[in-house]
Order: structure tokens, then sequence, then C-alpha cells
């Protein structure tokens, strides 16, 4: 077997998409062990443990379909992702992708279209531990803990990529130790053999002693669809993470393989668990929170205080790997001649430091917004943002359908990870997608994340066309 290029590198020529860097370029600090807990954490978000509680309000039982449809779009998404990404391993990961298949144009606008999700998320996400943090020391305003999460978290991805990966190995093992023995006490309290339990341990009658197992009508499992997709991004981190380790291959490989078990345990499993222990219709799910709500069911004390502790570690998490994505992604788009040539340099450490800095500071005026103006500017932002996860599996759908014949023609031998029954399945996984897309246009709140996602992305993909019109003139 031909080998792989240095995770430094990127195939194609200096300038060009998907080219060698300069010297200085990124470097391989990431170690197996970091993205093996990349991997692993990346599928779990703060969403998972915040959001899961209106999911369920919304459709019941049936909330359990509605995670195992979106989980199967993620694991046939990041298969198509990580054939590619095993192949030609590239800090721009689909974007680079979208490049080379679909033409400049793409990979200029799922580039920006990402990093602009992202950094929006840094907002989120550092208000979301603000509260927290602000309830344990009221001192401390709101927006100064905000300030103080983003500054360390900043500081950590400027040292070093090794210190990014660091963080978030324990981060991602606070996160999965956390939900592994939730779901085994869960369970031990489900059939009543918990010492010490509250809980009457009914085993899995709360699945249908409430309505039923489809208590809303079938209709609710779409429902429950469109607010849990998003809770799943992220699990494509880890192939932009991959350029930065010394076998970007295995890692991809592996990250690509164990997906399907990672969603099964972690977001199936959990709810799965809230579910048995409470009925679907308890208020506590909603007034508490489903994972505080089942924990206090069970009898364990200062349920709540826990939950947080988890969930605080879970925002520190993605705003850790939020912050190296979109730093990461600038850096390939100014590798690409798609931003600002600072974006592309980095120091003596191999750190985009421009890149890094430049999304933090986007990432604290819309923390400012959020506080200023949460209702107008920063709602737009939210909503524009919204549905950009959707886009992007979209365009990795599309991307690898193309990639397919690039690779088998180029470097066959590189073709270790295979979409399953191509070309058939990504075409149902895009058609699935769209589905969901346009079933959101029916949704009052997926309307308007639709309507200003879309608006924007016309926005980044006509600056695109023209960018390349000016190319062509020029040239």
């Amino acid at each position: 077997m031909t080998s792989l290029p240095s995770p430094t590198k990127e195939d194609g020529k200096p300038g060009e998409p998907g080219g060698p860097p300069s010297p200085g370029g990124l470097q391989a600090g990431l170690k197996n062990r970091h993205l093996s807990m990349i991997a692993i954490g990346g599928v779990i978000g703060a969403g998972l443990f915040v959001g899961s509680g209106s999911g369920i309000a919304a459709a019941g039982p049936a909330i359990l379909l509605s995670y195992a449809l979106v989980g199967l779009m993620v694991v046939l998404v990041m298969r198509m992702l990580g054939e590619m990404a095993a192949a030609r391993p590239t800090s721009g990961s689909f974007s680079a992708y979208a490049d080379r298949a679909l033409g400049h144009w793409a990979g200029f606008s799922i580039g920006w279209l990402y990093w602009f999700f992202w950094v929006v998320v840094l907002a989120v996400e550092a208000t979301a531990g603000a509260v927290i943090l602000e309830s344990w020391v009221p001192a401390v305003p709101q927006w100064g803990w905000a300030l103080i999460v983003m500054v360390v978290l900043t500081a950590t991805n400027l040292v070093s990529v090794a210190s990014y990966g660091e963080f978030e190995f324990w981060f991602a093992g606070i996160k999965v130790v956390a939900i592994g023995a939730f779901v085994v006490i869960g369970l031990l309290a489900v059939f009543g053999v918990l010492p010490g339990s509250d809980n009457p341990g009914a085993g899995f009658a709360h699945l249908t002693d409430s309505g039923g197992f489809l208590p809303k009508g079938p209709g609710a499992i779409l429902t429950g669809v469109l607010m849990v997709v998003f809770s799943f991004m992220g699990s494509e981190i880890v192939t932009l993470a991959a350029g930065e380790s010394s076998d970007p291959q295995r890692a991809v490989s592996k990250a690509t393989n164990s997906v399907i078990w990672r969603i099964a345990v972690f977001y199936l499993g959990s709810v799965f668990v809230v579910l048995t222990l409470l009925p679907w219709d308890d208020p506590s799910i909603v007034k508490d929170g489903s994972y505080v709500a089942a924990l206090n069911s069970i009898g364990i004390p200062h349920a709540g205080q826990v939950m947080n502790v988890i969930v605080l570690t879970a925002v520190l998490s993605c705003l850790n790997s939020g912050l190296y994505t979109a730093s990461r992604m600038a850096f390939s788009l100014g590798r690409r001649g798609d931003a600002p040539g600072a974006f592309a340099r980095t120091n003596a450490r191999g750190v985009p430091r421009a890149a890094i800095l430049s999304s933090v500071l986007f990432g604290f005026v819309a923390v400012f917004f959020n506080y200023e103006w949460p209702d107008t500017v920063f709602a737009f932002l939210l909503n524009s943002s919204g549905a950009v996860a959707l886009f992007v599996w979209l365009v990795i759908c599309c991307t690898q359908l193309r990639m397919r014949g690039i690779i088998q023609r180029e470097t066959p031998e590189k073709l270790v990870v295979r979409m399953w029954l191509f070309p058939y399945l990504t075409w149902a996984t895009i058609a699935m997608i769209s589905f969901v897309l346009v079933y959101m246009l029916t949704d009052d709140t997926g309307r308007d994340q639709v309507l200003l996602s879309l608006l924007v992305a016309a926005v980044v993909v006509a600056v695109a066309l023209v960018r390349d019109s000016l190319r062509r003139r020029s040239a």
C-alpha cells in the first residue's frame, strides 16, 4: 500500500484546494487516545442533556424512534465522510472535498457556513456555562463568567493542538463515564435490583402505560426529529482533527466504525433509561430536565447539582471543540485562498493563531449580542445557523457521490473505508435529509431556521460565484 501523506500535508499543489502547507503548517500533536475520546465525545453535546426533555414531552416514548432515525442518518453521513477522510486526511475535511468534487464555490460556501455555525455555538455554550457558574458564584455576573470561560479555552487552543486534545480527552471522558454510569444505574433501578432505589422498578411498563408508545400519533416522530437533529452536530469533528494526528487513516477508520455503538449507547440508551424510569408525561421531565428527573426518581442525592456539573463539562467540551473546529476550518479556507492569508499562517508550535483569534472574536461579539439584543440580533444569528448542520450533511452526501470516482481513479489503494451499498444508500440519505428540510418548513420554529439559513447560504454562495467569476476573468 502506498504510504499516506504527512498529516500536515494535503493532496494537490500549494495554493490549490487540498494543496500542501507552507513551512510551519499544522503539526501532528494529537495522540491516538485524544482522537479516540474526541470521536466518542463528539456525539455527546450539551443538547443531549438539556434538550431531551422537550423532545420527550413532544413525542412521548416515540422520541426513541426520532433519535433512531437521526442516528441512522448520522451513521450513514459519517460513513461517507470517513471514506473520504481516510483516503485524504485534511484540516478542511468536507469543505476541501466539496471544493475538489463539486467546485470551488461549494468548498467556499460550506466552509464559511460551517465556520459561522460554530462561532454562533461558541456564544450559546458560553452563555449556558455562565448561567451554571453564576448560580454557584453569584458575585461574578453572567457576562463575566462567559468571558472567563472563553478566555481560558482560547488560551488552551493557542498553546498547542496537544493542549486542546488533552482538555477534550478529560472533558469527553467525564461525559462518557457519567452517561455510562447513568445507563447502568438506571437499568438496575428499572428492574428493581438497585439497593436503596426510590423508583418502583416498573420494568418497561412506562413505555406504554400513558397513552401507548405513540401517545401523540405517528406525526410526533417527525416533530421529535426536528427537536433532536441538531444535538448530533459534532460527530464530524474527528475528521478535521485527524489531520493533526500521526496516523489519520487509522483514527478515521476507528471513529467511523464505532459511531453506531456510540449513538446507540449514549443517545438511545440514556433516553431509553429516562423513559423506563418515569412516565413520559411526568411534569418533572420538563421542569427539572429529563436526566435530573430520572436521578431524582432513583433517589440520588443532589441530583440537580450532579447534573449541572456534567452539563457544565459538556458545555466546556463543546466550547473547546467549537473553537478548535472553527479555527481549523478558517485555516483551511485561508490555505485555499478563500479567507485572509493570515488565517493560513501558523506559529512555531503549529497553531493557526490568527484563525483562532478571529473565530473567538466573533464568538465574543455574538455573546455581546446575546446580552444586549437576545430577541433580535442574536435570535437572527441563532436561526440563520440553525439548519447549517443539515446543509453540511447534504453536501457531504453529494460530495461523496463524486469523490468515490476520483479516489478510485487516482489512489484506489487508499479506499480503505467504503460507504455501504454505494450509491443507493448515499441517494437514500440525500432523500432523508431533504425530507427533513422540507418538513421543517411546515413547523413554526423550523420554518424560520430553514428560511433564514437558506438566506445566509444564498448570500455566501452568491459571494463564491462572484469570486469565481472574477478569478476566471483575471486569469
